[in-house]
């Protein structure tokens, strides 16, 4: 590797190994989601990824590794079991070692939530640590895997420094009425607001819109559908935030795979005293047993709904459902933008599913949404008529990509300052 490491002393006289990044280093980029592991091996110069794959079903007794190189060809299809997260990981960092032209500079990793004042990635600290841990009472699906995911490349290879790039960090623009909940003022004090989530998705999206329509079109009025297993949109200004549809956790917002949505609170309370459930037992039907999976009888992938829709009528009210969700989030964004210039669909459904773009997008003229059939059937990059007022594309994000981004200038932001 084109690294070197130097012992230097901290301030409490312990000995500290400080890696210094050259160009012909790379960066692990890593994005855990709950049962699912993402990652890429990036160069520090240029963004074509030497490694990437996919664990799935983590936890699971089928468990399965995937990854390609940069052009696409397989390296492993793996059928293993992965207890959790973290052997996941051990068996990502021993392919990766093995595996690339390079030795790692740096790891970086998506955090679900950072703080009230979370903005910028961190180098990972023993005090970023204790304050990314308070929070996992609030986010106890997400935040445990992805902590033990920085423990685990600790543990792998002690002296690689980590970064940290928070989901939440992109929406800190949003105005504070926005951020508001209708509840006691002290709350909000206390951290009881609305954060948004799939925020390096919506900075990754946003960048290649500019590459491809143009500055205009990216400073002009933008919905952004992130569609996939979570599903959320955000109203996008200037290039920045001023609305999304999740809000405290990634629960909230639209019909999604397995999660509920917005819901009445007092659902919750009325579960809780009359049905005599406990808060584990909700947690798990609005977040596991809800969704796409809890309308159309167990099917959480939009691919198996849209299949079995014609012959049973639970997937096509999911599906229904779906839709109508989106259609009413959308309606809701374009009216804080005071209209809409640019519509994104992006992320798994989104970016393939033809039918489900079409439908959200029907009866939508009133917004100046005219969808092209032929071109959204081909997946098209810009699937909106000639006509139409406001122009509706296709975006693949790359949150992998994002988070090496940050990961590089993070490093090399350090090392500058390192001297």
């Amino acid at each position: 590797m084109a690294t070197t490491c130097r012992r230097s002393k901290t301030g409490s006289g312990r000995t500290e190994r400080r890696r210094h990044v050259t160009a012909s280093g790379c960066v692990l980029a890593l994005n855990g989601g709950s049962s699912s592991l993402k990652f890429a091996v990036f160069p520090m110069e240029g963004e074509t990824p030497l490694l990437q794959g996919k664990a799935e079903r983590i936890g699971l007794k089928d468990s399965s590794l995937r990854i390609t190189d940069g052009a696409g060809r397989q390296l492993a299809d793996e059928r293993r079991q992965f207890a959790d997260h973290a052997a996941a990981l051990k068996r990502v960092l021993e392919f990766v070692r093995g595996s690339t032209p390079h030795k790692l500079s740096a790891a970086g990793h998506r955090v679900v939530r950072g703080g009230i004042g979370a903005d910028d990635p961190e180098l990972v600290t023993p005090e970023l640590m204790r304050r990314i841990r308070e929070m996992v009472p609030y986010l106890p699906d997400h935040l445990p895997h992805q902590i033990a995911a920085i423990e685990a490349v600790n543990e792998f290879e002690v002296a690689l420094p980590q970064v940290v790039c928070f989901d939440t960090a992109f929406h800190r623009t949003m105005p504070r009425v926005a951020r508001w909940y209708g509840l006691p003022r002290e709350m909000f004090q206390q951290g009881i607001l609305r954060y948004g989530y799939h925020g390096l998705s919506y900075e990754y999206v946003m960048s290649e819109l500019a590459r491809e329509a143009g500055e205009q079109a990216a400073n002009g009025r933008v919905i952004i559908a992130h569609l996939g297993n979570g599903c959320s949109m955000a109203a996008i200004r200037e290039r920045q935030s001023v609305d999304t549809t999740m809000g405290f956790t990634p629960t909230g917002g639209m019909l999604m795979s397995t999660r509920c949505g917005d819901l009445d609170p007092e659902v919750i309370l009325y579960l809780l005293a009359q049905r005599k459930l406990t808060p584990g037992e909700i947690s798990e039907i609005i977040n596991k047993k809800a969704g796409l999976a809890g309308v159309s009888g167990g099917r959480s992938d939009m691919r198996d709904v849209l299949e079995n829709q014609a012959t049973d009528s639970r997937a096509a009210e999911a599906a229904e459902l779906f839709c109508y969700y989106a259609k009413k989030h959308l309606g809701a964004l374009a009216a804080v933008l005071g209209g809409i210039e640019t519509l994104v669909f992006t992320a798994g459904i989104g970016e393939n599913a033809s039918e489900i773009r079409e439908r959200i997008c029907e009866g939508m003229g009133h917004l100046g949404l005219a969808i092209d059939s032929a071109a959204n059937e081909k997946n098209a990059r810009v699937i909106s008529t000639p006509g139409s007022a406001a122009s509706i594309r296709v975006i693949a994000t790359n949150e992998e990509l994002m988070i090496a981004r940050h990961t590089i200038r993070v490093m090399r932001a350090t090392v500058t300052a390192s001297g």
